[in-house]
């Protein structure tokens, strides 16, 4: 017997019939004797649609009604799930997050989870329940509703696994699995069996979507096993995600390729090549909290240096405007401006750390189809490049090609 957290997304849940369907899945684990805690999102496009209620009443709603506003979708799909649970003669009961005592800090909207009350849980699974917990909220010490952001259910799941020590939790979506990279832009990619958190905490980071990257990071620190399978699947062992050093065989060499659309470049153009300049430039971006990605610098023989960095699309403007204002005139910049109509590839795998040529090979093969590197950032176990957006999918179809990631 074993104590297993499941997570369900969105689509999961998105009608009566799939909360059926999932009801029924949980039935057949329960039946082996498994405790199961299950983890559900709003129905799909409920958390949009709330939103946008919000806003209209006010454009740029408060974040503490908000958090009350949007945790209702996920108060009804707990609801739903323990009735459909009991209909299959199961004993249910739901939770929301404050009723669990999630307790997160009082950032709304994109509260971070400080600890779990799990008591009553493990005493609901000793008395034969199975336990829905509403994903995505908790409560502040103030009893102020929160939620964790977009994605945050895959960071219940997995907190919820952390602190009742369950031997695996499942994440729920509606693909069977982690490929080598997405299938709709390369139809040869290939579910993965297993992948390292390292690897797959770099490929969310970098574009993937199949997990939101603080529940990896969670995991990680916890050392709790993932597990990404198909709800829309009867079988399958989906894609663990595990240890490294559980790994026995040696890794390949790239494990995956992850790709992004949603970034944009931006250039300051001859300002002075001195101790102080790179805070000077991006000081003030930071403080208006736009995250910067990568940054590139350099130098010419005139004294001065140019300097790159991106951040996301929906941001540029918001950057070009605060460079522009605080920063040109004060530093001296000849020239600063943006492109929006760029994509970034990377290829991931903790093999890498063992084998050299990795980067001239990946390069060489983006070269030989004339696409050109904008920018280039390492890892132990990433290289990732910026490209023209037009070349990205081709980018990514001849790398998974070129390491041969189609290859059982």
């Amino acid at each position: 017997m074993a104590l297993i957290v499941q997570k369900y997304g969105g689509t999961s849940v998105a009608n009566p019939e799939r909360i059926k369907s999932l009801a029924a899945r949980v039935a057949r684990y329960k039946a082996l004797g498994h405790q199961i805690v299950v983890v559900v999102s709003a129905m799909s496009g409920e958390t949009n649609r709330l939103i946008a209620l919000a806003k209209e009443i006010m454009p740029d709603p408060d974040p503490r009604e908000l958090d009350v506003m949007v945790a209702t979708g996920e108060q009804v799909t707990i609801g739903m799930t323990a009735l459909a649970l009991m209909e299959l003669g199961i004993k249910a009961k739901s939770y929301t997050g404050s009723q669990v005592k999630i307790l997160t800090d009082n950032a709304h909207t994109k509260a971070r989870i400080l600890s779990i009350d799990e008591h009553n849980i493990k005493q609901d699974l000793d008395d034969g329940y199975v336990v829905v917990v509403a994903g995505f909220q908790g409560v502040d010490a103030d009893g102020n509703i929160t939620t964790l952001g977009r994605g945050g259910s895959d960071t219940t799941g997995v907190a919820l696994a952390a602190a009742l020590k369950a031997d695996e939790c499942q994440i729920y979506t509606d693909v069977d699995g982690v490929y080598t990279t997405d299938p709709r832009v390369v139809p040869e990619a290939r579910r993965l069996d297993k992948i390292t958190f390292e690897e797959m905490l770099e490929l969310a980071s970098q574009g993937s979507k199949v997990l939101q990257i603080r529940s990896v990071e969670f995991a990680g620190k916890y050392k709790v096993k993932l597990r990404v399978l198909s709800s829309f699947e009867e079988e399958g062992d989906g894609t663990l995600i595990t240890f490294e050093e559980e790994n026995t065989m040696e890794q390949p060499v790239i494990s995956g390729i992850a790709f992004n659309r949603d970034e944009a470049k931006i250039t300051v153009l001859g300002v002075p090549d001195k101790p102080g300049i790179a805070y000077q430039i991006l000081g003030p971006v930071a403080e208006a909290n736009v995250d910067v990605d990568m940054i590139i610098q350099n130098t010419g023989a005139d004294g001065t240096t140019d300097f790159t960095f991106t951040v996301h699309k929906n941001e540029m403007n918001k950057a070009l405007s605060i460079l522009r204002d605080k920063v040109q005139g004060h530093i001296g910049a000849r020239e600063i401006n943006g492109d929006d109509k760029i994509a970034k590839v990377s290829i991931v795998g903790v093999g890498m750390r063992s084998h050299v040529g990795i980067a001239s090979q990946m390069f060489r093969t983006l070269a030989e189809e004339g696409i050109n590197i904008q920018m280039i950032s390492t890892s132990e176990i990433k290289i990732a490049v910026v490209v023209d957006e037009k070349y990205l999918e081709l980018a990514v179809r001849v790398l998974h090609k070129a390491f041969e990631l189609e290859a059982a």
